[in-house]
């Protein structure tokens, strides 16, 4: 029996989810900016309420671990880190893209399509990767600036769905080719990650919670405070 917390920060979303056993008991969320650190601890008592547990049940805790917001992460994995610290259980780290490409998924037949998650970054840079319907990495998770070339060689010969907060910006450049698909409201979950992490889980594939850091990918780059 394994009653696993899963955490999603990494984009605008902030989630909470409880399942057990692979199956989703409750989920908690909202989509809206700069509400991380006020939400994910109401969201965390809001799930395990519903479900008739408390934090004590718990046999581990899930988070998606990157790329994205540099803030959602930090807040995220710290929450996690400090539950698994408190509660003396094991922490599971997931990419977040590889969560997003699960989300999504069941919701296309054709065998060859790809699964192109998208978190926006900064101007015309997205932090992406390329999974097929087996939830296998194509292409590795890169931060990627996109032009009218960008996955020219890819779209020439398959189907590929682009979705996730830096969707919407691409589309202008790459929403003309007749192999780009587009999904629009498509919102990052805590919910995606309940397969995965049990899988995890059953493997024993955890974290060390002393030392783990969620996968920036880039170096954060501080802006210039504003004039007053």
């Amino acid at each position: 029996m394994a009653l696993i917390l899963q955490i999603e920060t990494s984009t605008t979303s902030c989630s909470v989810a409880l399942a057990q056993d692979g199956l989703l008991l409750a989920v908690k969320e909202q989509t809206e900016r700069n509400i991380h650190a006020s939400h994910i601890t109401v969201f965390i008592e809001e799930v395990l309420k519903s479900a008739g547990y408390t934090a004590k049940d718990l046999d581990a805790v899930a988070v998606c671990m990157g790329p994205g917001s540099y803030t959602g992460l930090r807040i995220g994995v710290s929450t996690a880190k400090g539950l698994c610290y408190a509660l003396d259980i094991p922490l599971v780290a997931l990419s977040t893209l590889k969560v997003m490409a699960a989300g999504l998924v069941k919701q296309f037949e054709d065998k060859d399509v790809l699964l192109c998650p998208m978190i926006d970054a900064r101007r015309m840079e997205v932090y992406t990767a390329l999974f097929d319907k087996a939830l296998e990495e194509i292409a590795a998770v890169e931060a990627k600036i996109i032009d009218g070339e960008s996955f020219a060689d890819i779209l020439a010969t398959r189907k590929v769905v682009f979705f996730g907060d830096g969707a919407e910006k691409c589309r202008e450049m790459l929403g003309d080719h007749p192999n780009s698909i587009f999904v629009n409201d498509f919102n990052n979950s805590a919910a995606h990650a309940t397969a995965m992490a049990y899988e995890k889980f059953k493997l024993a594939q955890f974290e060390d919670v002393a030392y783990f850091e969620p996968y920036y990918l880039k170096d954060f780059i501080a802006g210039k405070p504003k004039a007053q």
